[in-house]
């Protein structure tokens, strides 16, 4: 076990206690945002970072939601009260994956399409999509950009909280998976194809999930022109052809570059990308498809 602060390492030590399990043989799988331990006998922890206790709350209700109605997801242990607060991070314990790799565009497809289908829940408080959560904070906190590009990103993030509010008519709001690209969709050895990460599961359009699989053709070139049409006829809609489809875009853009500008703070090689996107979003490089390397 080797967590990567000592509040971390407070917090697993802590939740698996309280269930009888011994932290020295946990494994990290992910230290990202959120931190994923394997642990002996196919469970896996997942440390959430400081102050989201009500987001593991929520992820957890809606794994039992999705697995109610058959929807292959990640499966929380029904045996365990979660989450599981410890200081100011939460605990929950899921049953671990078979071995997988992650989705194809058309995976992902029909993962979301499946998802998009069910009713909107009445009785699971989901809340409503907010497509720019957590940004300020991380503009605030990319330090290595320069000041300048800090302001224009906090100018940007408003110009287009304000163009949200006009966002043109498309899909029917259904539940959507918020963060929808091909590592959090998996396909497992025994033909499964799951989804992951639910915490930004929220009731908003649907285009939402579609437009993070639409960019990486569009802005990146990193999904095939074969792969992308495949990925439209899964799930029965071009989201590029929506008259909303540029803001969304924009959105998502700039989430992908505020997350690595966060990241650069603490791992300087993630440094350049990250102002290389800043320059894109600018306009101080040429047009689509940029050149972005795809964030670990």
């Amino acid at each position: 076990m080797s967590p990567t602060s000592d509040d971390l390492g407070r917090a697993l030590v802590d939740a698996c206690a309280r269930l009888g399990l011994d932290p020295a043989e946990a494994e990290p799988v992910r230290l990202g945002e959120n931190a994923v331990y394997r642990l002996p006998g196919g469970i896996v922890v997942r440390i959430s970072r400081p102050g989201q206790h009500h987001a593991a709350e929520k992820e957890i209700r809606i794994a039992r939601w999705l697995a109610d109605h058959d929807v292959p997801a990640v499966r929380a242990l029904d045996s365990v009260a979660q989450p599981i607060l410890s200081g100011d991070r939460a605990a929950t314990f899921w049953e671990e994956l078979p071995p997988h790799r992650h989705g194809t565009p058309a995976e992902v497809a029909g993962a979301i399409r499946r998802l998009h289908d069910l009713p909107v829940p009445d009785d699971l408080p989901l809340g409503d999509l907010d497509p720019f959560v957590r940004l300020r904070d991380r503009i605030d906190s990319a330090l290595t950009l320069p000041a300048q590009d800090r302001h224009w990103l906090r100018a940007h993030l408003r110009t287009l909280e304000d163009r949200y509010l006009d966002l043109p008519p498309g899909l029917p709001a259904r539940v959507v998976h918020g963060d929808a690209w091909v590592g959090n969709v998996v396909a497992t050895a025994d033909r499964r194809v799951v989804l992951l990460d639910l915490e930004r599961c929220a009731v908003g359009p649907p285009e939402w999930d579609l437009v993070s699989t639409a960019i990486k053709h569009t802005s990146f070139g990193w999904v095939t022109a074969a792969d992308y049409h495949d990925f439209c006829r899964r799930y029965g809609h071009d989201v590029t052809t929506w008259a909303g489809f540029s803001l969304l875009r924009d959105i998502r853009e700039l989430r992908m570059t505020c997350y690595l500008a966060q990241r650069a703070t603490e791992h300087p090689a993630a440094r350049d990308e990250a102002r290389s996107r800043v320059d894109c979003l600018r306009h101080r490089v040429g047009s689509r498809p940029w050149a972005w390397t795809p964030a670990p």
